[in-house]
């Protein structure tokens, strides 16, 4: 996520412009808008004119730049695209003024968020932004006597490392070893969530055992994927395929997952942890929560950003996250798509990891 500007306007309100660079982005983004936000950005709108000759056409589109007060949002996962309606409230045409509009966002498209901003919303664009300019996954491209260590950032690819070694073939041979050593001392000085190792046949498994032999902590951050070339032609293969797609979910996913692991064991030993939103508000007031997990799905919900869906809650899901920000906790938001999520919903959609037992 690229955030352009900040503006601070009247009544403690700010005006962010933001331009989303990934899918996660726009995902980013529906937890952040919600009803009664200002949100402005480019688009194209049938205009109904009395002209005869365009009276039975429906009118013609027309690119405009609108405002609108948002009462609705949606993400559609399958169309890569989010969608904020809502009334115009200031146009490039007066004579759109009040009737109602969809923004369609996508990718690289630049939009305006005007809104009082909660914390955990501040920190989700925040972080979001971050990403975008730090190298989250390294791609390690390895064949025969040579390997490539290119870093990838939303922002593109960029090489980071060109290795070479023995061959292991020939008189003079000597053990590959060298190589796969080199390759684990750079992958260890990278602060990377993912590691993909590519490249043809068997040499990358080969260097993957060895660098998991000698380096422990890169095993659970290494994966690898078949390309027909190594260097910066594998890793373009790699991006091609959206492998970094799936490698960042499954980084995501694995730490929702442990940290529901650590609740629910908690939970059956009777531990510091509280679940569901009764108990977590009282932990939140006294301050004994360290980390509050909560599901997306059921945020949006209990702020009323999801049209038609009523609050179940008779606590302000607002009050325990600003309750936890003020005592130094952290808030994780889990997505409700992923069995993580689910398992967190069945606790009521709320959770915590206590500092200590309340009782």
């Amino acid at each position: 996520m690229q955030i352009r500007d900040r503006q601070q306007v009247e009544g403690g309100r700010e005006r962010v412009t933001a331009v989303p660079d990934t899918v996660d982005d726009l995902w980013h983004l529906v937890h952040v808008i919600e009803p009664g936000d200002l949100v402005e950005g480019d688009t194209t709108r049938r205009i109904q004119r009395d002209d005869e000759q365009l009276r039975d056409t429906g009118g013609q589109r027309e690119h405009m730049h609108v405002a609108l007060e948002v009462t609705d949002v949606e993400f559609h996962r399958f169309a890569n695209r989010l969608r904020v309606g809502g009334e115009i409230v200031r146009a490039s045409r007066e004579d759109q003024l009040g009737h109602h509009h969809t923004l369609n966002v996508e990718e690289h498209d630049e939009l305006v968020v005007e809104k009082s901003w909660k914390p955990d919303q501040r920190e989700r664009l925040e972080e979001a932004a971050e990403t975008a300019e730090q190298p989250d996954v390294a791609i390690a491209t390895v064949e025969e006597g040579a390997a490539t260590v290119h870093t990838v950032a939303e922002y593109g690819i960029e090489e980071y490392a060109a290795l070479s070694g023995p061959t292991g073939k020939g008189e003079y041979a000597r053990d590959r070893s060298e190589l796969f050593d080199d390759l684990g001392d750079v992958l260890s000085r990278l602060e990377v969530d993912a590691i993909v190792l590519a490249g043809p046949g068997f040499t990358k498994q080969d260097a993957l055992d060895h660098v998991q032999e000698h380096h422990a902590e890169l095993a659970e951050l290494a994966t690898t994927v078949d390309t027909s070339a190594a260097g910066e032609r594998g890793v373009h293969e790699v991006l091609a395929r959206g492998t970094l797609d799936d490698v960042r979910e499954k980084t995501r996913i694995a730490e929702e997952a442990r940290l529901i692991d650590e609740l629910t064991d908690r939970i059956a030993e009777g531990a510091k942890a509280a679940y569901g939103p009764k108990q977590v508000a009282k932990a939140a007031e006294f301050g004994a929560v360290e980390e509050l997990l909560v599901v997306d799905q059921r945020l949006r919900i209990e702020r009323g950003s999801v049209p038609d869906a009523e609050s179940e809650w008779d606590e302000d899901v607002d009050e325990i996250v600003r309750n936890v920000e003020r005592q130094g906790g952290e808030v994780t938001v889990f997505s409700s798509e992923f069995e993580p999520g689910q398992r967190l919903k069945n606790l009521g959609g709320i959770a915590a990891l206590l500092r200590y037992r309340l009782e």
